[in-house]
């Protein structure tokens, strides 16, 4: 039976016109964030299953790829449940192997920590358009500052960023998990229902205030508790006067501060923003890591028609590692997503280096051979990407290839004429 020759669905080969792109972002990640102080790191991409499966990673805890023990660990005759088969897992995210990395080497990293992470992760998910079950993250995180500076550093970075890969016109949604509660109690919903409602909430971009309305109902909510709930969204701008309101309106179940912060950093942003990007308050801003704790943020593409990062506040899951309180902020760029829109866009590497093809021909002798390759050598000592093929008998058809790859100059060498 023959092999298969596809990838395994979900999953995808990488052409060298995407690479470059690729190579390129990875070079642009670094180098940007590198000026805002964060530090590089890396984590296995395997997990210990009960830290995947702490009930903090929300509806990716469904889609973890999970490991058999191996070797004499194995005994399928005697497993009674998946525990006794099962002891690792491929992570599906890098922010539970950060907490695990933080609580291990708190000692010897710097306080606070500025954590930059890249690395694929892999969910058994249904697989769509920039949705792929491997798929690279990226990744920073402030570990160990209390104050809302972290939320400015993260979204400023990662807005400088964007702005470098020449994206206009984006929206940062934020939002702050605490404010979420807040309208939910403030219309009468009990705190054991809070997930249930904020899982159709997070709907509204979908179905809209009326299908929200329906599926509240649905569920057995009271009508007056849902409509108190969505009059609220009808009421709130997407501005700092929209989180001013919700202070107001929800004195007695919301802290004034977490409201005065939520404005403080999107007048900050607003002020020190060196990209083309709008702000905009979203009351409506869920995010399904069950994580956070307090700001969360989005990032939204009209082009892409849905989110292309995000990240928040999660100030409890390093110390379900240490047993301490550490405060932990973090932002994830949809790396894949981003690589698929500029491919889209015919995205160009700026400033490539010269592409020179020295194209000999069949049967060279070994001595000329040689003359080539030198000239081939000093090119390179320069710095421009050289390389030496031998020419194929539809000449026009093998350059129209070369130049498809980026190659602009050719030099041809014949026996008769060195």
């Amino acid at each position: 039976m023959a092999l298969k020759k596809k990838p395994v669905t979900g999953m995808k080969d990488i052409l060298p016109e995407e690479m470059v792109i690729r190579d390129y972002m990875i070079r642009l990640i670094k180098e940007t964030y590198a000026t805002f102080g964060f530090s590089s790191i890396e984590t296995p991409c395997v997990e210990h299953i009960e830290n995947l499966s702490s009930k903090q990673g929300g509806e990716n805890e469904k889609l973890i790829f999970k490991i058999l023990k191996r070797g004499e660990k194995l005994k399928l005759a005697e497993a009674k449940e998946e525990a006794d088969l099962v002891d690792g897992g491929l992570r599906y995210d890098l922010t539970v192997p950060l907490s695990r990395y933080y609580a291990n080497h708190a000692n010897e990293l710097p306080a606070p920590f500025k954590a930059l992470q890249m690395g694929n992760v892999w969910r058994a998910d249904r697989p769509q358009r920039g949705r792929y079950r491997q798929f690279m993250q990226c990744d920073i995180d402030i570990l160990g500052e209390p104050t809302i500076l972290a939320e400015i550093e993260l979204i400023t970075a990662t807005t400088t960023l964007l702005g470098k890969l020449d994206f206009h016109n984006f929206t940062i949604r934020i939002n702050d998990r605490r404010i979420l509660k807040a309208m939910a109690a403030y219309s009468g919903f009990a705190p054991e229902s809070f997930d249930t409602v904020f899982i159709i909430l997070d709907k509204m971009d979908k179905i809209g205030l009326e299908g929200v309305r329906s599926e509240l109902i649905s569920e057995g909510f009271a009508e007056e508790s849902v409509n108190k709930y969505l009059e609220l969204f009808a009421q709130v701008t997407p501005d700092a006067q929209g989180v001013a309101f919700c202070r107001e309106k929800l004195e007695g179940f919301l802290d004034a501060q977490y409201a005065d912060d939520l404005m403080i950093i999107m007048n900050s942003v607003d002020q020190i923003k060196g990209a083309d990007f709008k702000l905009a308050f979203d009351p409506t801003l869920v995010r399904g890591m069950s994580y956070y704790t307090g700001p969360i943020f989005e990032i939204s593409m009209d082009e892409y028609g849905g989110s292309v990062g995000g990240g928040g506040r999660y100030d409890e899951m390093i110390g379900k590692f240490t047993g301490q309180s550490t405060c932990a902020c973090g932002f994830s760029i949809g790396f894949e997503r981003i690589v698929m829109l500029l491919m889209e866009r015919g995205f160009k590497v700026p400033g490539s280096s010269r592409k020179v093809a020295l194209l000999v021909e069949k049967n060279m002798p070994a001595d000329k051979m040689i003359t080539v390759l030198s000239e081939a050598k000093a090119l390179r000592d320069e710095g421009v990407q050289t390389t030496v093929a031998v020419m194929k008998k539809n000449k026009k058809f093998q350059k129209d290839q070369m130049t498809a790859e980026g190659y602009t100059e050719f030099k041809e060498y014949y026996v008769d004429r060195m």
